[in-house]
């Protein structure tokens, strides 16, 4: 895979370049980690900290030379930056005041940081870091990051804007089959050596015909929408900006300009919202309560949208018939968080937008953003959270 590295990151550099939020992502074909030897110049000579906090691999970070998310991987790009004189600090202990990323926030000048396993950068820590420059996201979502402090100090955020999508849009729609089809039980039955048909077959249902409705249409909620298209279901969405008519159209879905008059309507719900004040805890009792008993939820977006106590108890009395996702708050979830105990989920970690290759992806797309932070040089636009004391309009 190693071979096409350079035409691979321009390639990726050029698609991130033109998408917007308007537009629907496709996959970027034999995309790869940008390699150590890849040569840039650092324009300003400035030594720069850079600090990367990651998940680690342990044991099966030698298992795949493509693995670069994890901590031993360190996206790929450690001898290229110490090549340019820089300091790479990587570790996974992020927590606390004797944590390794609080002992290097003082002088620290950039953090990289995944929605996997987040660093979260509060008012409090970005006062201490007095030499910070950029917080860059190798993933989709700033929200471990106290927005409003980072802009107030002047701190640019910016992500890898379309690198996963793919990757969550397909978690999405087969999340959404294996509750619909109550795939779980069935398998814990051939684990167990059991065979009860009636045990799966008394809640399982076809896709086809079912009403399914994203609360968000931007680049993943689009993608679901494609993908489910071929199931021959009622397809709706909500959403703050409604999609190109022509989309819409091709896609067949229907926009709701109401979200508490959509929810009755769906079979099945995904959730596809970034996490900003306006949606944090917006599935709350109230906001369940308003969907159709016997419903269906997908959350890869952000644990903290919903109530937690209020999902699951909504599960435990059937209101919610099942409930899948992979993101918690916080993360990594506590042992004694209700999710993992409440009846008809199928939850995992946070892995559906950290696929192999969405790391090749969102890794070469941390290391052309820090190149151009070297040279002086603007992002691609839509990459930017936070851009001269300025939050994105989602964050508003």
């Amino acid at each position: 895979m190693s071979d096409n590295t350079q035409e691979a990151q321009e390639y990726l550099v050029e698609v991130l370049a033109t998408t917007t939020q308007e537009t629907v992502v496709t996959p970027l074909d034999n995309v790869v980690t940008p390699l150590d030897n890849t040569s840039s110049k650092n324009v300003s000579g400035e030594k720069k900290k850079i600090v990367g906090v990651f998940y680690k691999g342990n044991e099966y970070a030698k298992l795949n030379p493509d693995f670069v998310g994890c901590v031993e991987g360190a996206l790929g790009i450690r001898q290229w930056l110490e090549s340019q004189g820089h300091q790479y600090i990587v570790t996974d202990d992020k927590a606390g005041s004797d944590s390794e990323l609080e002992r290097n926030l003082s002088d620290a000048h950039v953090i990289i940081s995944t929605p996997f396993h987040p660093a979260y950068v509060t008012a409090e820590r970005i006062k201490k870091a007095k030499n910070l420059e950029l917080l860059l996201t190798a993933g989709i979502g700033s929200d471990h990051i106290d927005l409003k402090a980072a802009a107030a100090a002047g701190i640019t955020v910016a992500e890898v804007t379309g690198s996963n999508v793919v990757s969550v849009a397909e978690d999405e729609l087969m999340r959404i089959l294996i509750l619909i089809r109550n795939f779980l039980p069935g398998y814990h039955q051939a684990v167990n050596g059991e065979w009860n048909v009636a045990g799966i077959a008394y809640r399982a249902y076809d896709l086809e015909g079912k009403t399914v409705g994203t609360v968000g249409a931007g680049r993943i909620g689009k993608l679901l929408l494609q993908r489910l298209k071929p199931f021959n279901c009622n397809l709706l969405y909500f959403d703050r900006i409604r999609m190109d008519p022509g989309l819409e159209k091709e896609i067949g879905a229907k926009f709701e300009e109401d979200l508490d008059a959509m929810l009755p309507k769906c079979d099945v719900i995904v959730i596809n919202t970034p996490l900003t004040e306006q949606t944090r805890g917006l599935f709350d009792k109230d906001k369940i309560s308003k969907c159709k008993k016997g419903v269906l939820i997908v959350n890869n977006a952000r644990g903290a949208i919903m109530d937690t106590q209020a999902v699951a108890d909504a599960c435990s009395n059937g209101h919610v018939a099942g409930y899948s996702g992979d993101v918690w708050f916080p993360q990594p979830a506590p042992k004694d968080h209700p999710w993992r105990y409440m009846p008809n989920h199928a939850m995992t970690p946070h892995v559906s937008g950290t696929t192999i290759d969405a790391q090749l992806r969102y890794a070469a797309g941390v290391k052309d953003m820090l190149d151009r932070h070297f040279r002086g040089e603007d992002f691609p636009e839509q990459n930017y959270i936070v851009k001269e004391g300025q939050l994105a309009s989602q964050y508003r």
